[in-house]
């Protein structure tokens, strides 16, 4: 079994056409045709891991229906014009001390840095399980130096990357977009493929080498099966599951 723990939302897509500007400014406007919503941030990364075979719970934040983050896209060019994000500041703190965590196989943090998981939550999780993977939008620093392996994206690293010491290096995975992902100075390509959305494919990545890695313990083969996860659903419109 494999828990889950961060921050949730939902993810709104609006699609829909432009065909003229406001004559009060020079802003387009728009013309809303469909609305697709899904569960996203941690509950898209439990959902990928549900997708590809696991056996997963999670703990997040009661409120996540309540939370929304809205594009308004062109439907044909899938051109964001913008996003409107409501109750973003209503995360609840996690109670991680009253979490049982000797039942679970492996314990995934989608931390997105709203508040809901604090650097001292994160370290107590990471010091009394032995299997931790974290995703986080925090700045790293000794509190994430019991973590098993770290997943950040590359403008996440370009931030944090002063703060990060040789031992806590080994166990980046950063990401980076089309060309891959890195581990130990090693990349690992992507097959080129149309990008129609990036929306949530850390998500999916993060379940795919999770997926994997808990089978395989290869950490090469893992980065290659989260590679190939999240390349499927960059071809996709919105937040997909793979």
């Amino acid at each position: 079994m494999i828990l889950v723990i961060g921050e949730s939302c939902v993810d709104v897509f609006t699609y829909g056409e432009c065909t003229r500007l406001c004559p009060e400014a020079p802003v387009p406007v728009f013309n809303p045709t469909k609305v697709v919503e899904n569960l996203g941030m941690a509950y898209n990364v439990y959902k990928n891991l549900n997708s590809l075979g696991n056996k997963s719970r999670i703990l997040t934040n009661e409120n996540y229906k309540r939370i929304t983050k809205t594009r308004f896209i062109d439907k044909v060019t899938n051109h964001m014009f913008m996003r409107l994000d409501e109750n973003d500041k209503f995360y609840k703190k996690c109670q991680v001390k009253k979490i049982n965590l000797d039942l679970y196989d492996a314990v995934v943090i989608s931390d997105y840095d709203k508040g809901f998981l604090r650097e001292e939550d994160i370290e107590y999780i990471a010091k009394n399980h032995n299997m931790v993977f974290l995703d986080t939008k925090k700045n790293l620093g000794p509190w994430a130096k019991y973590i098993n392996f770290i997943k950040i994206n590359f403008h996440e690293y370009q931030k944090t990357k002063h703060l990060i010491d040789k031992d806590m290096y080994d166990n980046l995975i950063i990401t980076m977009g089309a060309e891959g992902a890195k581990h130990k100075n090693v990349i690992y390509p992507v097959d080129e493929v149309e990008i129609k959305d990036v929306s949530g494919a850390g998500d999916t990545f993060l379940a795919g080498f999770v997926t994997k890695y808990m089978k395989t313990k290869c950490v090469e083969s893992s980065i290659n099966f989260a590679n190939e996860c999240a390349t499927k659903v960059v071809q996709k419109k919105g937040v997909s599951v793979v």
